[in-house]
Order: C-alpha cells, then sequence, then structure tokens
C-alpha cells in the first residue's frame, strides 16, 4: 500500500516523515486496488487493520520509503 502525506504535507527527510507517522498524523492512500483509495489513514488505523508493510511517497512525490509496521 502507497501512501502520501495529507493536508499539502511534504518531507525532506525520512526522519521527518517517520516523526509525523507515529505521530499519528493523517496520510492519503494511493493504491488502486484498495477500495479505500484516496481517504485518509494513520498509523492506528493500519495496525488495527493488521497491514504489515506500507510505502510512503515524500520529497515532493520523488521518493519512496518502506515503513514495516
Amino acid at each position: 500500500m502507497t501512501l502520501t502525506p495529507a493536508y499539502g504535507r511534504d518531507y525532506r527527510s525520512k526522519k521527518a516523515v517517520l516523526e509525523d507517522f507515529d505521530a499519528d498524523k493523517d496520510f492519503i492512500i494511493n493504491d488502486i486496488t484498495n477500495r479505500w483509495d484516496g481517504k485518509p489513514v494513520n498509523k492506528a488505523q493500519l495496525v488495527k487493520a493488521k497491514q504489515r508493510v506500507v510505502y510512503i511517497r515524500y520529497g515532493k512525490l520523488r521518493r519512496v520509503m518502506e515503513v514495516k509496521l
């Protein structure tokens, strides 16, 4: 599942992405195979849904990082 920052946020580093992700800030689901495509989600919801790995785009959507939950 691929996520992008919500509400116009963008990040320059992986550290900044992880800080906000761990703080349960919202990210948008960008996965056309997922019925929740385009909806906001946070880390707590992903853990509850038993999602194991997510990919988060940052740096003007040019960089991708893998996060294991």
